[in-house]
């Protein structure tokens, strides 16, 4: 068996913090479809958690992102609850993002840093202002794709 280029890539940055539950859903994540599928079922709020820690993400900004409280996604995490599909797909779509960004900026925190600054190809918005919708994210994640193949027209 051999390895993913993305669990070398999590291996070689000690920095990203994959939880052994964001590695299992990898190969969710790299499918669009899986992806729409798994996230009708809801994914636990303590992977929602676990991916806003990857991105280094308050739980005010994970909170604000999924459109819901705090106290909500807390409360949901100490009960193991699911979310709802919506809220579901944007966390996986999260994840997927932050596996790509981390491809191209080279480290999570790299990514991150990025994530704050205005961007040329969003209308000089910072990209994490528009991961609130799932429409949002893959604009985002087409500006991280455009930036990998050295396209910053």
């Amino acid at each position: 068996m051999h390895s993913s280029p993305t669990l070398m890539a999590a291996a070689a940055h000690p920095s990203a913090v994959y939880s052994p539950a964001l590695l299992g859903l990898q190969a969710t994540v790299a499918d669009s479809f899986a992806l729409v599928m798994y996230a009708r079922t809801g994914v636990l709020a303590k992977t929602a958690f676990d991916v806003a820690a990857l991105l280094q993400l308050t739980a005010d900004e994970l909170a604000d992102l999924l459109h819901t409280t705090t106290k909500t996604l807390r409360t949901y995490r100490e009960g193991k609850k699911r979310l709802a599909p919506a809220a579901s797909e944007q966390v996986l779509k999260l994840l997927a993002l932050a596996r790509q960004g981390e491809e191209v900026f080279g480290s999570v925190p790299a990514f991150r840093r990025w994530l704050d600054k205005p961007a040329y190809g969003l209308d000089n918005q910072p990209p994490l202002s528009l991961l609130e919708t799932s429409g949002g994210i893959d604009l985002v994640a087409d500006e991280v794709d455009r930036i990998a193949h050295g396209d910053f027209a």
